[in-house]
């Protein structure tokens, strides 16, 4: 019999046993963008979320987007801005996705942006 707890999400068991697998993985991502396309839609600054598959285009009254995709092969969720590309990895430490290169959080890059 299986001790395995279907209650528990993707990150949860990342915290537990290190790596998810592709599936868990994917789940968490979509689970994010969803996350995203909500906060964008309760920004104080005017945003418009278009989604397509595994990409989520964010555009503000200014015309400025942001373009934010879900990279399975790579286990990354990346965002492309006018600043600049950056990839966030999932960091099962601290529940966040963390910039592979800076260590900014996803949503605290965003959240700089949604406040208007």
């Amino acid at each position: 019999m299986s001790t395995k707890n279907f209650t528990e999400s993707p990150a949860d068991r990342a915290k537990a046993n290190g790596p998810i697998s592709e599936s868990e993985f994917l789940a968490l991502a979509e689970r994010t963008l969803r996350d995203i396309e909500d906060k964008a839609d309760h920004a104080a600054a005017d945003i418009d979320p278009q989604r397509s598959g595994n990409v989520l285009t964010l555009e503000d009254e200014q015309g400025d987007k942001w373009v934010i995709n879900i990279q399975a092969p790579m286990q990354e969720i990346w965002l492309a801005t006018k600043e600049g590309a950056y990839h966030y990895r999932y960091d099962p430490h601290t529940s966040n996705w963390l910039d592979t290169r800076g260590g900014e959080s996803l949503f605290g890059r965003l959240s700089k942006w949604f406040e208007g």
